[in-house]
């Protein structure tokens, strides 16, 4: 057994590794951290469009070509659309209420609908920490895209008070 060298160089056995110091850019194509690890990304609360396409370009593909088909959709589906960025995702709401939001992940995009267990047919997914009502779909490629089914989803949850709205009388 070789002896064990010892000096000024050798690092005692319960140090712990220096800190990197310099910052590495994201190469071309690779995901942020907040989509590798399941959580919304790190955009910042904003009102209106802008924010929103902004979110949207900030996404690698294929999500981010999924989430400009849902924005489309939307703002073809749903007359006076009103958009925001909350919670690291794409907001969509009609009137004083939001519906339905739309956010890039890791090998997919989710869009959830609020108080979705009340739509029909009731989408299969039901999200962790998003409210006990909302349920979506993930969407992996632009395939996955049912524009009839997804535009009656549209429809249905705007006619419903969604976060923050009124009850319609």
């Amino acid at each position: 057994m070789p002896a064990r060298k010892s000096g000024k160089n050798a690092k005692p056995a319960d140090s712990k590794p220096a800190k990197r110091t310099t910052s590495r850019k994201k190469a071309a194509g690779t995901l942020p951290e907040s989509m590798v690890t399941g959580k919304a990304s790190s955009a910042k609360a904003a009102d209106g469009d802008k924010p929103v396409f902004d979110y949207i370009a900030s996404l690698p593909q294929p999500q981010r070509g999924i989430a400009e088909r849902i924005d489309a959709l939307a703002a073809k589906t749903l007359p006076g659309l009103q958009r925001s960025v909350k919670w690291g995702m794409s907001y969509y709401g009609v009137g004083d209420g939001w519906c339905f939001c739309c956010g890039g992940f890791a090998g997919h995009v989710k869009l959830m609908f609020i108080n979705g267990e009340n739509l029909v047919p009731v989408p299969p997914v039901t999200p962790l920490a998003m409210g006990k009502f909302t349920r979506g779909v993930e969407l992996v490629s632009l395939d996955d895209i049912d524009k009839r089914q997804l535009a009656s989803w549209m429809k249905q949850v705007a006619a419903n008070p969604g976060v923050g709205g009124k009850k319609k009388k």
